[in-house]
């Protein structure tokens, strides 16, 4: 494989290996007739993302060598993105990027040829990998919306930067809301701030959903996407269905395409995605805590469903069946009753909650609002393991 980026192009090369960069930390490279294709996909298989080059965005497109079979790689994002980390320097400095790939040296040669002479070559050691290609249907979901990434991309703006979820839903009068997400916990007694944005039905080019629908997606992945799309001056599309159903975020230009596949969060509380009241959803303090852990948010997305890994085996390798991967998290255990020994019992009194001590932290996964199980702590009054002193009856 061999192409050369001349110009402006070199600058979105390096702005979609950011946006790629905010998802994975592989980044899988596929030559092929239609163009270049750039994929990645998050560590927890809840983000997927893809950027589509066709043979026009390049001065010289060549996806194989004649005779030669196409090449599919894998190389470490840190690696690539270090190359086009200077977004500003490629502007100025660099006027054209040729990039080569030999599957002999098994290595992935990237060259900078800057002004006045001056060339900067790269040598990047790559794997031979799976095809990776996400499935969906774009024409299965029955809501959609698009607009200039622009006015996205300002509505996200007042948004924390630690805020990890974002609520998107059609709110009253077909307005477009989003929402800063807060998980409920169950000791929180402090209400936390609530971040909401408004856009208008007119700012979109199309709004094709009815009021009171509302999904809720991870912020960083889709800050990502429309800094890229606003760079490149293209307007988003977001096709999405349910809560739990994965949403699609696309951008089509005549020289490339953008697919992100993020999954949303299953929401178990009817109450707290509905935008079309004035006041936000507050969390309400549970005294208690339940009895029975709550089931897993990821347990019932349907990601997983979406993600194919299409592996090149050898013939002996034929045989074996491709399995997808499993993140649904194992079950708490239950308590034993069969009695411990003393040291064991000890090391449980240590572990125990002391009365009036607020419950341990839950973690979230980074599936969207996992919930870790609570450890169980054994039944009853713990033992006293020490004895009377002289000066007590």
């Amino acid at each position: 494989m061999k192409c050369v980026v001349t110009g402006g192009n070199v600058k979105v090369l390096g702005k979609a290996v950011h946006s790629l960069s905010r998802i994975g930390d592989e980044l899988y490279l596929e030559p092929s007739e239609d163009g270049l294709s750039l994929r990645t996909v998050s560590t927890s298989r809840s983000a997927y993302a893809c950027f589509l080059f066709a043979p026009l965005f390049f001065q010289q497109y060549q996806p194989a060598t004649p005779g030669q079979d196409l090449l599919r790689c894998k190389i470490l994002m840190k690696s690539f993105l270090s190359i086009f980390r200077s977004l500003a320097m490629l502007e100025k400095t660099v006027e054209k990027c040729c990039m080569s790939l030999n599957g002999r040296s098994s290595h992935l040669v990237v060259q900078l040829h800057c002004k006045y002479g001056v060339k900067k070559t790269h040598n990047l050691s790559f794997q031979d990998c799976e095809s990776l290609q996400a499935v969906f249907d774009r024409a299965g979901c029955p809501h959609m919306l698009c607009a200039p990434a622009r006015i996205l991309a300002e509505a996200v703006l007042p948004f924390p930067p630690a805020l990890a979820e974002v609520t998107l839903g059609i709110g009253h009068g077909h307005r477009v809301i989003l929402r800063s997400y807060q998980e409920e916990e169950a000791d929180s007694t402090v209400k936390a701030m609530v971040t909401e944005m408004s856009i208008g039905e007119e700012d979109f080019q199309q709004l094709q959903a009815p009021e009171g629908v509302a999904i809720t997606f991870c912020l960083k992945e889709f800050r990502g996407l429309l800094s890229f799309a606003e760079s490149a001056n293209l307007p988003l599309t977001i096709h999405f269905d349910a809560p739990g159903r994965p949403a699609i975020f696309t951008i089509e230009d005549s020289l490339l395409d953008g697919h992100f596949v993020l999954a949303t969060l299953l929401e178990l509380d009817p109450q707290s995605k509905d935008l079309s009241s004035s006041e936000p959803h507050q969390p309400v303090p549970q005294l208690q805590a339940p009895s029975i852990p709550r089931q897993d948010d990821f347990a019932n997305d349907d990601i997983d469903s979406y993600m194919i890994a299409m592996e090149t085996t050898t013939v002996s390798e034929g045989s074996r069946a491709l399995s997808s991967i499993s993140f649904s998290p194992a079950l708490p255990s239950h308590c034993d009753p069969v009695p411990h020994s003393e040291e064991e019992e000890e090391d449980e009194a240590e572990l125990s909650p002391v009365p009036g001590t607020p419950p341990p932290k839950k973690f979230r996964s980074l599936f969207f609002g996992s919930i870790l199980a609570p450890v169980c702590s054994p039944q009853g009054p713990n033992p006293v393991l020490a004895e009377d002193s002289d000066g007590e009856g």
